[in-house]
């Protein structure tokens, strides 16, 4: 007891007399904290990428209760050492090209450090003004990086909201949806309202309609093809709403993706929003990945015809450099959301409110409470400017580019889908594994199957080395393995290490077949 009261600089009475906020101590802890992830990611390359451990691992290793007594912060982070880290798939480390990036940065991480430790819960105005206006200010910011239409920025009568997630982004967008058609064709009608996607939307589309009270059987995954490199096309889409009118159903809400998940496929936003405007729906842009590379130029088209839309989200700690959670969503009619998502009980009345001059974040939301997260969207923002965030995803893009050209250059191998942005999607062929199969085969004549299971266990191979971590899609049919280039650590040679890795691996699979 008295070790550890001593340990903690507190003196003997330190279980009786502790102070949670101590300034001094807050420092002390602090500075040794911020130096112990500073050597986690000076040695973040000796980590197995993906975890190794065994599922329930960690209950063998700590008590079965907690501790009665206090104890020392260097007691606590020798356990994160020894128990927690080897539990951990380092997202940031420079091997990782699993899902999407979740790409950190110093800004990111230390704007999150000021976000919790001034601990505000900013759900009104009132609450804390700054949280309010400094989100209404960043939001305008990014929207005006993005060239979204003016339609979409406080500046344009629109506006912008950061929530946690693309899934509550959906949701948030879909009640408001529901609501105001609602208004006009009686809430009784809710069983023929019908959500539309690809089937290479997220599955927070269906999420989000059943928490919302659609009838999963009116959620339309209508099937893309190789053809349209996996888009949604505006003439599948005109055919399910048509074949819904016929029914006697209400074509209600579209989610058109830039960059899905499994290939980075994108939808063209015109020609949807020029279908879906003939029946009143609500367009919503998922960019949750690939929006952030639209701040550069040269991949702005990819949201041309955004000014058709309702709403659109991208998530920024995906793939602009801000930590978790930090999801970006704007809307050309706050009071959409705002008619849908608020409440005013008589403890949360105030003046500033009252007004109806100032947001009321928590309007445009699921929950009450919320965090600070425009401070470290706007640390980012300043830190690095327009000019360091554009080169630093141009950077990811060219290294993209680079492990494309390794791939082309192996004929064992293809890449299946266009590349856009920073994700290879590639696979070894049918016809490299002929050799290994009974009988007689070509690039004509391949057993897809086959081929299937010898990517699969691949990918099993490559990811238990702990050396890469990669992840996989299957799509029309084809398993293939998805190389996302995004961690903030990334440089060239790792995509090279990367490659030689995947090309060691299929050596060892196809002599030992």
């Amino acid at each position: 007891m008295d070790g550890l009261a001593s340990i903690n600089g507190l003196g003997s009475s330190y279980t009786d007399n502790v102070n949670p906020l101590d300034p001094e101590e807050f420092r002390r802890q602090g500075h040794m904290i911020i130096d112990f992830l500073a050597d986690y990611y000076q040695n973040i390359e000796k980590y197995p990428v993906l975890s190794q451990v065994e599922p329930g691992y960690l209950r063998k290793l700590l008590p079965m209760s907690a501790p009665y007594v206090a104890e020392p912060v260097e007691a606590i982070l020798q356990d994160v050492q020894q128990h927690i880290i080897p539990g951990i798939t380092h997202w940031q480390s420079p091997n990782y090209f699993a899902y999407f990036p979740s790409s950190g940065s110093v800004a990111g991480f230390l704007g999150e450090v000021l976000s919790t430790g001034f601990n505000v819960v900013g759900f009104n105005w009132i609450s804390s003004p700054a949280a309010t206006e400094l989100e209404s200010i960043v939001m305008d910011w990014l929207g005006q990086m993005l060239q979204l239409p003016q339609s979409f920025l406080f500046s344009g009568n629109g506006g912008g909201v950061i929530q946690g997630t693309t899934c509550e982004a959906m949701l948030c967008t879909l009640t408001a949806a529901r609501d105001q058609m609602s208004s006009k064709i009686g809430r009784d009608n809710i069983g023929k309202l019908v959500v539309y996607g690809s089937d290479q939307t997220h599955s927070a589309l269906a999420k989000a309609a059943n928490i919302a009270g659609i009838n999963p059987k009116n959620v339309r995954a209508i099937k893309t093809t190789k053809s349209t490199s996996f888009g949604l096309s505006p003439e599948s889409l005109q055919i399910a709403i048509s074949f819904d009118e016929k029914a006697g159903l209400i074509p209600l809400y579209l989610c058109a993706t830039i960059g899905t998940t499994s290939t980075t496929a994108v939808d063209p936003l015109g020609p949807l929003c020029d279908v879906a405007k003939r029946y009143g729906m609500w367009v919503h842009v998922d960019a949750a990945y690939a929006g952030s590379a639209c701040i550069c130029p040269e991949f702005r088209h990819f949201i041309s015809g955004a000014e058709g839309a309702n709403s659109f989200s991208l998530n920024a700690h995906k793939w602009f450099f801000t930590t978790l959670d930090c999801c970006c969503v704007w809307v050309k009619d706050p009071s959409t959301l705002i008619k849908s998502l608020s409440t005013n009980p008589e403890y949360l009345r105030n003046k500033a409110s009252d007004t109806k001059q100032v947001v009321d974040y928590k309007d445009w939301q699921i929950t009450l409470s919320r965090r600070f997260r425009a401070m470290k969207l706007w640390l980012v923002l300043r830190s690095y400017g327009v000019a360091n965030l554009r080169n630093f995803l141009r950077s990811h893009v060219k290294m993209a580019k680079l492990f494309e050209e390794l791939v082309a250059s192996d004929n064992r191998f293809e890449v299946v889908v266009p590349r856009y942005f920073a994700m290879v999607c590639f696979r070894v062929l049918p016809s490299a594994l002929c050799k290994f199969q009974n009988e007689y085969c070509d690039k004509d004549d391949v057993d897809q199957t086959h081929a299937n299971e010898f990517n699969r266990k691949l990918l099993e191979s490559m990811n238990a080395s702990g050396r890469i971590y990669i992840t996989h899609a299957q799509v029309d049919g084809i398993y293939m393995l998805r190389f996302a280039v995004g961690a903030t650590l990334t440089e060239d040679k790792h995509v090279i290490m990367a490659w030689k890795v995947i090309r060691e691996m299929v050596d060892t699979m196809l002599n030992t077949e």
